[in-house]
């Protein structure tokens, strides 16, 4: 094997941002690498996730999670190959030339306890589909539909910002599982053909032509009974007035005012919510790693067999994290976006 590496390039975060992000809030640094100590593996990360719950811990805010610190290294969902462990070796069952899956993105080394990595297989799938479809987002879209939403065979289903990484795993798990019609939105004409051509969606809509609420009662004029809202504002309003009684939401994202600088509105007709008994429920991902599992078994045979696909963007680059990250709130992606760095040095297996 090659020598180890001697510095890293890693993102930090130099300023809040106000509003839209700029490329000037980060700054790309070579930092030391050091040796692995007791318990420890250094990771060449390979492919790297942005996601639109980064553009919160942006702010300085009590949230679910940690804010990123100023001039710190950001971090994030990444998959690598092991190129050291521990000389101990307590990092147990991880072993040099390895993949695993870990924390520490947005640099192109990485040192964690190997207790918080998980291996993976890259015979299995594709090593990037661990960050995407069986991933983060895949079990956000099983356990959101499923559990949080209480999807039920019959159903209508609409799910918004449906061409994501999340949403278009949301609108392909609830056809498998028997919808009586499954609804996407969408923010271009050629998404909304995705939707319907490859992902099975039995509407779709461009958003950006005409009003959400008139364009979802012409798609379900029979009423919605299942709304995943990844968007929130105008979107997450037209779902409460198609809900019908004891209609279920899940409320995954709000990418619609992630970037606003003052107070965003609620809906204006949250009141219809107690007539029609409705439920609206938060979600996050972390509540339902008890699902990890079963949903890694029953999407992995569904890939498998070919009844679910997914869709990647891929930047090339460490160097161009950022602009993907931009992207990504931009909606310039179709499905997950990840960010994959080729070698700087022959250190692999």
């Amino acid at each position: 094997m090659s020598a180890l590496p001697t510095t890293s390039r890693e993102w930090h975060l130099v300023a809040r941002p106000n509003g839209v992000p700029r490329p000037q809030d980060f700054a790309l640094r070579e930092v030391p690498v050091a040796e692995p100590g007791s318990g420890q593996i250094l990771v060449r990360n390979l492919h790297l996730s942005v996601d639109p719950y980064m553009r919160g811990r942006m702010n300085d805010v009590k949230s679910y999670v940690p804010p990123f610190q100023l001039n710190q290294p950001m971090d994030g969902g990444a998959v690598g190959v092991v190129v050291a462990v521990g000389d101990d070796s307590s990092a147990g069952t991880i072993a040099v030339g390895d993949h695993v899956l870990h924390g520490l993105g947005w640099r192109e080394y990485a040192l964690l306890d190997a207790a918080n990595a998980v291996k993976v297989d890259a015979g299995n799938a594709p090593l990037s589909t661990y960050l995407g479809v069986l991933g983060m987002p895949g079990l956000t879209a099983y356990a959101g539909l499923l559990r949080v939403a209480e999807f039920h065979e019959g159903d209508t289903v609409f799910v918004s910002g449906a061409a994501g990484a999340v949403g278009s795993k949301v609108g392909q798990i609830a056809r498998l599982k028997g919808a009586k019609r499954v609804i996407g939105s969408a923010g271009s004409d050629e998404k909304v053909e995705l939707l319907l051509s490859k992902y099975g969606f039995d509407a779709a809509f461009n958003y950006k032509k005409a009003p959400v609420a008139e364009q979802l009662k012409a798609a379900a004029p029979d009423g919605i009974d299942v709304y995943f809202d990844n968007v929130g504002g105008d979107h997450l309003e037209a779902a409460i007035g198609a809900l019908n009684v004891h209609g279920r939401a899940a409320l995954c994202g709000a990418i619609a005012q992630y970037n606003a600088t003052e107070p965003t509105p609620g809906p204006r007709n949250l009141v219809v919510a107690i007539g029609k008994r409705l439920t609206l429920r938060g979600l996050l991902v972390s509540d339902h790693n008890d699902l990890q599992q079963q949903f890694v078994e029953e999407v992995g045979g569904w890939i498998r067999d070919g009844k679910l696909h997914y869709e990647e963007t891929v930047v090339e680059g460490i160097e161009n994290n950022v602009e993907a990250f931009l992207g990504m709130l931009r909606g310039d992606n179709t499905g997950k976006m990840i960010v994959t760095l080729p070698a700087r040095a022959a250190v692999d297996n």
